[in-house]
């Protein structure tokens, strides 16, 4: 959704109809997951993609019918189709998309109103019912407890509060997924199926140490979708002009920015500092951090005194062994660009449980569910 919010935004100020086509489940090898949306608005114009190209002709047409009038509905694709090169996916796995439409001017108003808190950076969910016991595209928008009412509903009181319970916890972790409910939103029923769009913040990449590998990393870190901040206690090196693409640029002693920021689950700490009157103080505190990664530059010798240092300091080998260091995948990287490609490679092996190996050497699914969750 994020990749397209300008034109959607702009076709919802202008009071455009549009059909959203938006991925709802993945099963195999899918090139887009949950959540990817397409566009079609009421000039046969199309912005955004839910494959790559493999079925979007097909959508393009399901996407016209429902903004003539046809009603939402749910379609799959999958290389089972009779027509699998035409209409299916080459790649081998099978999709599922919600087509909807938002024509009236009080249903592009509320979209645009999602779009708004999503540009924002506020985390907001939504709901939406895919079958079963009630109407097919009944809508919900969840907001966090202490940031406002819900808005729409999904055809009954039960269902509106068991799926706002629901989409509060799934937002808090960052989970898109779908649910089943009763009608009335009896748990352990599957009499409703309800996708949960969950809209969390961009993650965040910390990055310690104003060198020229903290610029390559900010710039990739950026292109990855993370919010980057750069720190470093040096203020000539700590500059705008030194990491333009970064979204914020801080002076202040790393162990203390640290502990007086926020951290989540999804954040990534990347130490490139390689300095030990920094290092030791800030890896104490991103040890007691949630940080999905916390990547350590320096040698293989650097990181043994680092060890020992810590050790001395406290820090036990469970939280010791949180630490990637030496940073990064084994490329053969030799300039700060082609290290920052292989800090971003490990950081995505986290993220996702990958191998690290060439896929042309492994067998199964190339797309692994597990991993840390994102936000995308």
């Amino acid at each position: 959704m994020r990749d397209i919010l300008p034109d959607l935004r702009s076709r919802c100020a202008d009071g455009v109809p549009l059909a959203l086509a938006t991925v709802v489940a993945v099963h195999g090898s899918a090139p887009r997951d949950p959540g990817a949306v397409m566009a079609v608005d009421a000039a046969g114009t199309v912005v955004g993609s839910v494959s790559g190209g493999c079925v979007e002709g097909d959508l393009y047409e399901a996407a016209r019918e429902v903004l003539a009038g046809a009603g939402p509905r749910v379609v799959a694709y999958g290389i089972s189709d009779d027509e699998a090169f035409g209409v299916g996916l080459t790649c081998g796995g099978t999709i599922e998309v919600l087509v909807r439409r938002y024509v009236s001017a009080a249903e592009l108003a509320d979209l645009g109103a999602l779009l708004d808190l999503i540009a924002a950076d506020r985390p907001v969910a939504e709901a939406t019912v895919l079958s079963g016991a009630a109407e097919t595209g009944a809508r919900l928008v969840i907001r966090p407890s202490d940031a406002g009412p819900t808005t729409g509903t999904l055809g009954s009181e039960g269902l509106d509060a068991a799926v706002t319970d629901d989409a509060r916890g799934l937002l808090a972790q960052g989970h898109t997924t779908i649910q089943w409910y009763g009608a009335h939103g009896q748990r352990r029923m599957q009499e409703v199926a309800v996708f949960i769009r969950t809209y969390a913040p961009p993650p965040r990449m910390l990055v310690f140490g104003a060198i020229d590998h903290a610029a390559a990393t900010a710039r990739i870190g950026s292109f990855l979708g993370y919010r980057v901040t750069v720190c470093d206690a040096r203020p000539a090196f700590a500059t705008r002009e030194r990491f333009p693409t970064a979204d914020e640029v801080v002076r202040a002693w790393p162990h203390t920015y640290l502990e007086s920021t926020e951290v989540d689950a999804r954040t990534v700490i990347c130490v490139l500092t390689h300095d030990p009157k920094f290092d030791v103080p800030l890896l104490l505190a991103a040890l007691r951090t949630p940080a999905a990664y916390i990547g350590v530059m320096g040698s293989r010798r650097t990181h043994h005194d680092r060890l020992a240092r810590l050790r001395e300091a406290g820090a036990d080998e469970a939280a010791l062994a949180r630490l990637a260091s030496p940073v990064g995948l084994d490329l053969g990287a030799r300039t700060p660009e082609e290290t920052a490609v292989s800090i971003a490679a490990e950081v995505i092996q986290h993220r996702w449980g990958g191998t690290g190996r060439p896929l042309g050497e492994l067998t199964g699914a190339i797309h692994h569910p597990g991993g840390q969750t994102g936000t995308r």
